[in-house]
């Protein structure tokens, strides 16, 4: 049984290690749907707490404990998960599909958090509102293409052999990553997607964003109350920081 400790309210950075358990069908528990599942992240993150026989101290969550182990670290945790799960391939491969689940991580996850948290994550996004508004649209601008291109020309070369995803003939934990990252994106600026994904120059990487969101096992997730809506989390939406209506 794996057990997931996450802060309840917001998808973020826990989805997308419940989207590798959804997707695997694995047994597991989640703080972010336990009563006093606050308390639990909190005990672990706290100062007096300095580790155990089950690892260091973690600095901040998502945090999973599986058997003896605790570890922390979203790209950590997917790939201890992703070979355990059936959703890696085996040797050095296993690397090529690291390397882009972090490509997403980077560029579609923790940039687009900057967006509305450019200056200091201990500040309110209200006091650092024309900041945003200047690193939201350059980011809208030249490093989302930038990304986006980037994954059509992974999936190119994919699509000609007949394979919908990014890496080998069956879906990745990297391409789970990706598809939650555009699903975020689309929450956190939906006029911005629609122009991308209306653009035609990504056509792969919005087919693989629908292949994904389609697989059995992700469609019943998505559908289902354990599926948090987006809210004040990572991916945020502020109308303003979006393209101009």
């Amino acid at each position: 049984m794996y057990h997931l400790i996450y802060w309840p309210g917001a998808p973020g950075r826990g989805e997308f290690i419940r989207l590798a358990l959804e997707e695997a069908g694995a047994e597991y528990t989640d703080t972010a749907h336990e009563e006093g599942g606050v308390k639990t992240v909190l005990s672990l993150l706290d100062e007096n707490f300095t580790g155990d026989t089950s690892g260091p101290p973690p600095f901040a969550p998502p945090i999973l404990e599986h058997e003896n182990l605790r570890i922390s670290q979203t790209p950590n945790i997917l790939l201890y998960l992703a070979p355990r799960l059936g959703l890696a391939p085996s040797g050095d491969a296993l690397y090529h599909v690291h390397s882009l689940a972090l490509t997403a991580l980077d560029g579609l996850s923790n940039e687009a958090h900057d967006t509305h948290h450019p200056i200091a994550t201990e500040l309110y996004y209200e006091d650092q509102r024309d900041e945003s508004q200047r690193r939201a649209e350059s980011y809208r601008t030249h490093r989302l293409p930038k990304f986006l291109s980037y994954f059509e020309r992974v999936l190119q070369p994919q699509a000609t052999r007949g394979h919908p995803f990014l890496y080998g003939d069956t879906l990745t934990y990297a391409d789970l990553v990706l598809f939650q990252a555009l699903d975020g994106l689309k929450f956190a600026f939906p006029r911005a997607l629609a122009r991308l994904e209306t653009s035609a120059r990504y056509p792969h990487v919005f087919a693989l964003y629908e292949a994904v969101k389609n697989r059995p096992r992700i469609a019943r997730y998505l559908a289902s109350e354990r599926r948090q809506k987006y809210s004040q989390g990572l991916y945020r939406h502020y109308p303003e920081l979006d393209d101009a209506e």
